[in-house]
């Protein structure tokens, strides 16, 4: 009896743990949102490049550290050399009979190089930014697009399963009058035919879910054994006919990251050109040195200054590379402008040529009927007023009509979703 009760308590502090940790989550759509800006990893991980951008900047204001040095130091002295002279110490019996040499030398930019180099840092710094908006601008798309995806898939299921149950409750009913002898058995096993089908595609919808189900966890970094819920928000869709073609295609080369990207890595390759240009000029080294005793005097102290001579290496290849740089990006830039144009112009027409068909289904307002009818029809036949064939022809156009609906529905706001990821901002 122990061991049983030690087994119940086991499986009744599991059964606790799981339910303190496996819930429905319920979300709007812009709790969702706000949800995934505070807790997406990638979106995370992508603004510390902001950082390490900021940090390159100050790395470039550094100077460099000077340079000190200590040569020429006779660790012993021999008998010889104390017999022919006697080197004092410096303080105390430190360094007695020791000679050494000391040199402390500074590298000095010339051409304003730190400048310029800060400068380049700076518009490296921005492309950061904007990557890092590029990456909220593709992340956000996908969590809109999941999140109609799920509110689909679960008015969907809402919908197989409102047949599911007229379908068992005439499958039930017709074994009863089968066993009876009141009706053919082929009867029942179209009905069972029928009901396998549509038990299958339920599977294939759980699946669906549960797919888009890891997405949206996964953006918004939710543990594995949730269940996320969406709540429908009634969020109002634009009209394509208000909506600007070309003022929009204009708004995006000031809204798209993808764009500024371009634009700054020209301004990127313009400002390494200078910088490497400026590596032409020699910089300059400047020294002050001490010497103890074996220059012609005792405690020599001098001063000297060094540079390269730029007679074979004026950094030609590297200037010649930014250069290059420079004139790639610039057709990089307008491939870029392009492409955008063209992704604005396909989304639009997308986007006008779907909600104009939401429209005229909304018109036909046969949604709630198609409902009514399903109970209608059920209650019919098993009053056998109708054939089965006439049953079974309603339900599977009552299965495509409700299915049209909701998918028209879900890409009428994914496609203005993707109208808006085209432009690169809100569409108000």
């Amino acid at each position: 009896m122990r061991k049983y009760g030690l087994l119940f308590v086991c499986i009744f502090i599991t059964s606790i743990t799981f339910a303190q940790t496996a819930e429905v989550i319920r979300l709007t759509q812009s709790q969702a949102e706000a949800l995934f800006l505070r807790q997406n990893l990638q979106l995370l991980a992508e603004k510390m490049n902001i950082d390490a951008a900021e940090a390159s900047i100050v790395q470039a204001k550094l100077w460099d550290n000077p340079n000190f040095s200590l040569g020429d130091v006779n660790l012993w002295s021999t008998k010889s050399q104390r017999e022919q002279e006697q080197i004092p110490a410096l303080f105390g019996k430190f360094a007695k009979n020791t000679e050494f040499t000391m040199e402390l030398s500074q590298l000095v930019k010339t051409a304003r190089k730190r400048g310029k180099l800060i400068n380049r840092e700076k518009v490296s710094k921005e492309i950061a930014v904007q990557e890092f908006e590029e990456t909220l601008r593709g992340l956000k798309l996908e969590v809109r697009k999941s999140l109609q995806e799920i509110l689909y898939l679960q008015s969907y299921q809402k919908i197989l399963s409102h047949q599911q149950e007229a379908l068992s409750r005439l499958v039930a009913a017709y074994k009863n009058q089968v066993a009876q002898g009141n009706i053919a058995k082929k009867d029942l096993i179209r009905l069972q035919s029928s009901q396998l089908e549509l038990n299958g595609e339920i599977y294939e919808v759980k699946n669906n879910f549960n797919e888009q189900q890891k997405i949206i966890k996964s953006l918004l970094n939710i543990p594995p054994v949730n269940t996320v819920e969406i709540i429908e928000e009634n969020n109002e869709v634009k009209n394509p006919d208000d909506i600007l073609l070309p003022k929009i295609l204009e708004e995006a080369s000031e809204s798209r990251p993808d764009i500024k990207i371009a634009n700054l890595q020209i301004d990127y390759f313009d400002k390494d050109l200078i910088y490497e240009k400026s590596q032409k000029v020699p910089d300059l080294t400047f020294a002050v040195n001490y010497d103890r005793i074996s220059a012609p005097w005792k405690d020599f102290i001098g001063f000297g200054v060094s540079f390269d001579l730029p007679f074979l290496n004026r950094n030609q290849g590297n200037i010649k590379i930014a250069q290059v740089n420079k004139e790639q990006s610039k057709y990089q830039a307008q491939q870029v402008v392009n492409t955008a144009q063209q992704e604005i112009s396909e989304a639009y027409n997308n986007y006008s040529a779907t909600y104009h068909l939401f429209k005229d289904i909304q018109k036909e307002n046969i949604s709630d009927d198609l409902d009514s009818m399903l109970d209608a029809y059920t209650r019919n036949l098993m009053s056998r007023n109708i054939s089965m064939l006439e049953f079974i022809d309603f339900i599977e156009a009552y299965k495509t009509n409700k299915e049209t609906l909701l998918n028209t529905r879900k890409n009428l706001y994914t496609q203005f979703e993707e109208l808006q990821y085209t432009v690169g901002k809100e569409i108000r």
